[in-house]
């Protein structure tokens, strides 16, 4: 869902090989457990805000049907999962689960992929193709990204789910299909319409039954939730152990606003795993997109390109935020999970001496 709003594995979310014994792991099994959606086939969700909740409900009134759903959410919410969770809640979930990025296919050659083709019906069919809605007969078609449809084509899938039947491009054979359509995207599409670039009657169509998922800075007690979930599926993967994440890192988490929603969690914390050097967790939100000066774009501070560069920028990035202070309470070695000497001999193995680093009177 991925996500996003964000599914739990099938696996234990607590991986014993990977050791990330986070003192509230038990907190996350719960809540994935308790939003078990249908059979155990289905992964659980991570998460148990009173919206997210509220989305979920909609899910399992619809799943049993063969409604049209329209997912709405922004980018990063898990449209995808939500769909995908629909489908094998539903009486087809043992059939095809097909989808289809209506964005990221070229205007000329969407038609096709939804209809197919046969031989010689264009400059390059050599073949005849099968398109999405026979690939996805007696089961579930996902449309991803519907709000960029091409307005041409929006009659023609107005069609099929009504009439339930369609030619591939180049044949006169009408062809019957039996596919549950879910649609969804992250654009206004009533806006859409007042402005021409969506037909009203697909809209009509497609929004059957609206679920609308809640971005994450709506849901803010399920970051810690998401952290300590993707902490311990990238500890796993990279066969590193974690046993904590620091709370001063937590608590940045949890204060920033998260423009990208649960991707961005989920890409923040892969990072931090990559560059852990010890078993707490910790790491810097000063490499986010942040807003510029009038508030209307989003500018981004240039990434490292190397991992030594980025361990150079890690430390700095630190070491600015604590005024140069290394050792103490509030010094660079405890927010990156170091000894406060294990730090300084780092420092001078990378080449760091641009800033003057300070200790505390008391540890000197």
């Amino acid at each position: 869902m991925p996500a996003q709003t964000s599914w739990a594995s099938e696996a234990p979310l607590v991986n014993r090989m990977a050791s990330l014994e986070i003192q509230d792991a038990n907190s996350v099994m719960d809540a994935r457990d308790s939003d078990e959606l249908c059979g155990s086939g289905l992964p659980g969700i991570v998460g148990h805000s009173a919206v997210l909740r509220g989305a979920l409900a909609m899910v399992r009134i619809v799943a049993p049907t063969d409604a049209t759903v329209l997912i709405n959410g922004e980018t990063g919410t898990g449209k995808e999962l939500i769909a995908q969770a629909i489908h094998n809640c539903s009486k087809r979930s043992n059939g095809p689960f097909v989808k289809v990025n209506c964005a990221a296919i070229p205007a000329g050659l969407l038609e096709s992929e939804l209809f197919g083709h046969e031989r010689g019906a264009y400059t390059g069919a050599v073949t005849r193709s099968i398109g999405r809605f026979e690939r996805a007969n007696r089961g579930t078609l996902f449309l991803d990204e519907i709000g960029d449809l091409q307005l041409e084509l929006q009659p023609k899938l107005l069609r099929v789910m009504q009439e339930r039947e369609f030619e591939r491009l180049g044949s006169a054979a009408t062809i019957h299909t039996d596919v549950r359509v879910i649609c969804a995207t992250h654009r206004n599409l009533v806006k859409m319409i007042n402005e021409r670039q969506f037909r009203a009657d697909l809209f009509y169509r497609l929004g059957v039954f609206p679920i609308e998922l809640p971005p994450l800075r709506d849901r803010p007690e399920d970051i810690r939730l998401l952290a300590h979930h993707f902490a311990t599926n990238y500890a796993a993967r990279m066969h590193k152990r974690i046993t904590s994440i620091s709370e001063e890192f937590m608590q940045a988490l949890v204060r920033y606003s998260w423009p990208g929603n649960v991707r961005e969690l989920q890409n923040i914390l892969e990072r931090s795993v990559i560059l852990s050097t010890s078993t707490v967790l910790s790491g810097s939100l000063g490499e986010l997109p942040r807003p510029t000066s009038d508030g209307s774009n989003w500018s981004k501070i240039s990434m490292p390109v190397t991992l030594l560069d980025a361990q150079i920028s890690h430390i700095l990035q630190t070491l600015q935020e604590t005024k140069g202070v290394i050792g103490g309470r509030n010094g660079a070695a405890v927010r990156l999970g170091l000894a406060r000497t294990t730090l300084i001999y780092r420092m001078k193995r990378l080449g760091i001496n641009g800033i003057v680093t300070k200790t505390p009177h008391s540890l000197r």
